[in-house]
């Protein structure tokens, strides 16, 4: 973004916000295990994603695949596949680097003919997503910043009074939306890991 102005290319909008956090209490391990956890993501970021995988890992590298959600005028279901690089930087930072391969519309959702559209004629609700966690643990808990770069396509003039709504908003509801549940996610995960030091020493 261009202040409140959108960014125009070609064919195409580019969104790019960002968004930061603070969790008391919480510590880097905490944020680190709930962005890495893959397979819990549609119990974290519900509704927004509905579906995950870890398709491969390699060290800190990996691919992941999610299933996004969005339903306000028209419901959106999109499949999303990502690189995803975690780099620690010292005890206190790190950073998490995800960068889409490809990201398509879903046709039928939920039907038994669920499928990707492959026609080349979608309505460009997102075309390519880049996230940038940032963590810093510092003043009794975590600082956590995100922030995504988006690439939607422009729609047919007919189509605009439907399409352009949903696609100025979707990037930012997206980041919203995962910061809190995050932030959630981790708080839940500080008091588990609370807990359970005291209950060892009950037992």
């Amino acid at each position: 973004m261009d202040g409140q102005l959108p960014v125009h290319i070609p064919n195409g909008l580019i969104h790019h916000w960002v968004g930061v956090t603070f969790i008391p209490k919480a510590t880097l391990k905490d944020v680190n295990a709930v962005l890495q956890d893959y397979a819990n993501e549609p119990k974290i970021y519900q509704p927004e994603i509905r579906r995950s995988k870890l398709i491969e890992q390699n060290g800190n590298r990996s691919k992941v695949y999610l299933q996004f959600f969005s339903k306000s005028i028209i419901t959106v279901v999109l499949d999303g596949y990502f690189d995803v690089t975690l780099i620690s930087i010292d005890k206190t930072h790190s950073e998490s680097i995800s960068h889409s391969t490809h990201i398509a519309e879903v046709v039928n959702s939920g039907s038994a003919d669920e499928h990707e559209r492959t026609d080349g004629v979608d309505h460009g609700y997102l075309w390519r997503l880049n996230s940038y966690w940032r963590i810093e643990e510092k003043d009794g808990g975590v600082y956590v910043q995100n922030e995504s770069i988006t690439l939607t396509r422009t729609v047919p003039v007919m189509l605009a009074w439907i399409a352009n709504p949903l696609i100025k908003s979707l990037p930012r509801d997206v980041l919203a939306h995962m910061l809190n549940d995050t932030q959630d996610a981790v708080r839940k995960k500080s008091r588990s890991s609370m807990a359970a030091p005291l209950e060892e020493k009950g037992n």
